[in-house]
């Protein structure tokens, strides 16, 4: 490692040195705490008593013959001011199941990978269709033959692999994205508060399993995406806080020290931080294979605790900055993906030009605006009709995912589906028109887990999602229909390939129709033309509709179609003819249909080669005839 460039904050690669690295003859271990008095190491393979550790400048070295995979260990750091504590390993790449603390000696090289195929052909789905399955592999679905030990009943990577691969290529997605899975020590933080960077969380088995997960869904062509957390750090004392007996990771002074959710701030301005944190980005790409990386709570990098009002902090957008630049120059292939609730310019803009660096940003306000207009009464739509046109009008400011997201079905928020108007059985109706305007939607697709099938409960993490509800018929109808929907967005290139180009991928038809809360757009590529038409009311309407450059509309989905539950059947409705003046329809209350256009047929125009043969053949024809009747 080249110290220089560690220090710079330009390291992407510090992970390589620094940490525990097995070899054939034992390991040797490295840290790096610049204002230790002493360091030993402590662990398995030496009964727990002090293995004196060598200074070398900032960085400590210690050699162990007869370290092996599985040893648990820690570092003693001697400070100043009698500071003593038991640390475990910033770049440990293993950590113990909590309530252990230790690291764990693991090898980076001991899974081969045999998904050569996706990597070659992988991309960062600008003009590819990207619907993301977002899971809390705790929680999605649970053990029932786990061992006594295992109390939450969580399968490990590779077994859980085998059962949710083969779910989210039936149900239509094409990407995973996984909730933090670097250790944590509390369950219910969700793996946002870290303690180990490096280390995959114990709770669903070794880095090798984990490897193994990924390998499986690549070889069944899904991605799969990390939430990856660079704002923040848990407090715990054997972690990254005071880590040599000073503020080495956070800031100093408590007022930007510690985040809203009492964890600490990483101190973005120092190069030694910024190192940490791009090795651990580039380290879950390069040594796992992951397909991209979200970015949480980029507020609290953009501004001081995440306050607009406290202003900018430059260090740490330039920090962000710098990391996605060398992130994207190293896998250009891959996904960066910022959860950001602020309007800061220039997320998804180029970091050579200035901007952030991202491919995507998560569309917080779209989020915000449709959950809100779906939980009034149809007759109060009226007065908030445009919740549902504002997100086009700052649409083309950056490129935006369209994210219902494991924050909006928690904390007395209720799950997507309770969210939505009416009671039980209006729920449904009102739910499926949501997902069709989001699914038809400029923007790339997120969906939490549960919400495909109408979960009722909120998550809880310490619960397996309630497919019982697979037993209802109203859930079953609506699984099904979130199934054809997700697989129509897969199929249809008029849906996703232009999101991004705003004169030719979106046209509103109609966006005022206050009264009869009606909304028209039209999605389109090269080749392909999609209608979608709304009624978000409760009664049906009659509506004119007029569609540019048409002569036939077709089917493909319908919200109130009979087998999802709806009350219409189609069958006769499959095509529906379009003449310059339009055509009359009548749409039913809280119900989304989308229809592709049939353009009328372009005759070519004759080149003169062609009328020269038509005028030679027009001449030749009398002359078989005299010369036939000459005969």
């Amino acid at each position: 490692m080249n110290r220089d460039v560690f220090y710079n904050g330009q390291s992407y690669d510090s992970y390589n040195y620094l940490g525990c690295h097995l070899d054939d003859n034992g390991a040797t271990f490295r840290v790096y705490a610049p204002m230790a008095q002493n360091i030993a190491l402590i662990g398995d393979f030496n009964g727990w008593d002090e293995t004196p550790m060598t200074r070398d400048g900032s960085f400590w070295e210690c050699r162990v013959e007869n370290a092996q995979e599985g040893h648990k260990y820690k570092y003693r750091i001697y400070g100043a001011n009698d500071y003593t504590y038991d640390h475990c390993d910033p770049y440990g790449f293993g950590m113990e199941l909590r309530p252990g603390s230790c690291s764990v000696i693991r090898r980076l090289d001991g899974y081969k990978f045999t998904d050569t195929r996706w990597m070659n052909k992988r991309c960062d789905c600008k003009d590819k269709p990207l619907n993301i399955y977002e899971v809390h592999l705790g929680s999605w679905k649970t053990n029932p033959d786990a061992d006594p030990d295992n109390v939450f009943g969580w399968y490990n990577y590779a077994e859980i692999a085998q059962k949710l691969v083969p779910y989210v290529k039936e149900k239509g997605y094409n990407y995973i994205e996984l909730m933090p899975i670097a250790e944590h020590p509390s369950d219910n933080s969700w793996g946002y508060q870290t303690t180990g960077f490096f280390a995959p969380t114990a709770r669903y088995g070794t880095p090798d399993q984990l490897k193994e997960f990924i390998n499986t869904c690549h070889k069944n062509n899904i991605g799969v995406i990390l939430d990856f957390v660079p704002v923040h750090f848990a407090i715990d004392g054997y972690g990254l806080a005071f880590f040599d007996g000073t503020h080495l990771f956070e800031y100093p002074h408590d007022d930007v020290g510690y985040s809203e959710w009492g964890s600490k701030n990483f101190n973005h301005s120092r190069g030694e931080v910024q190192s940490f944190l791009k090795s651990c980005a580039n380290y879950w790409l390069k040594e796992f294979h992951f397909d991209g990386l979200r970015i949480d709570a980029l507020r609290n990098i953009v501004f001081w605790h995440g306050n607009q009002e406290r202003g900018e902090n430059l260090n740490a957008i330039d920090f962000i900055r710098q990391m996605n630049k060398g992130l994207k120059e190293m896998y250009p292939d891959v996904m960066l993906i910022a959860e950001d609730s602020s309007d800061y310019p220039g997320i998804t803009h180029p970091a050579d030009e200035g901007g952030m660096g991202f491919d995507y940003k998560w569309d917080m306000g779209w989020m915000h605006d449709t959950l809100d207009y779906f939980r009034l009464h149809p007759y109060d739509r009226k007065a908030a009709y445009h919740k549902l046109t504002f997100s086009m009008w700052y649409f083309p400011n950056e490129r935006y995912l369209m994210p219902l997201s494991h924050d909006e079905v928690v904390h007395g928020k209720a799950t997507i589906l309770q969210q939505m108007n009416g009671d039980y059985e209006h729920k449904f109706p009102q739910a499926r028109a949501l997902y069709m305007y989001m699914y038809a939607h400029p923007g790339k697709k997120l969906n939490f887990m549960g919400g495909e099938f109408g979960q009722l409960r909120e998550w809880d993490e310490k619960r397996e999602q309630d497919w019982l509800l697979l037993d209802y018929p109203n859930h079953v109808q609506f699984a099904q229909y979130m199934q054809d929907l997700n697989n129509l967005y897969l199929k249809k290139p008029a849906l996703y390939q232009d999101d991004f180009k705003m004169d030719e991928g979106f046209k509103w038809i109609d966006c005022h129709q206050e009264d009869k809360r009606i909304y028209v757009f039209e999605r389109a590529c090269e080749g392909q033309r999609i209608v979608a038409i709304f009624n978000l009311s409760e009664t049906h309407q009659q509506y004119r509709l007029k569609v540019d450059n048409c002569t036939q509309l077709k089917l493909l989905m319908a919200t109130d179609e009979e087998k999802y539950g709806g009350w219409k059947n189609y069958e006769n409705e499959q095509t529906i003819k379009m003449t310059a003046d339009g055509v009359d329809i009548v749409i039913n209350g809280a119900t989304g249909i989308l229809y592709q256009v049939r353009e009328p047929i372009k005759r070519k125009p004759k080149t003169e080669t062609a009328v020269a043969s038509t005028e030679k053949t027009a001449e030749e024809k009398p002359k078989r005839g005299r010369r036939k009747k000459a005969e």
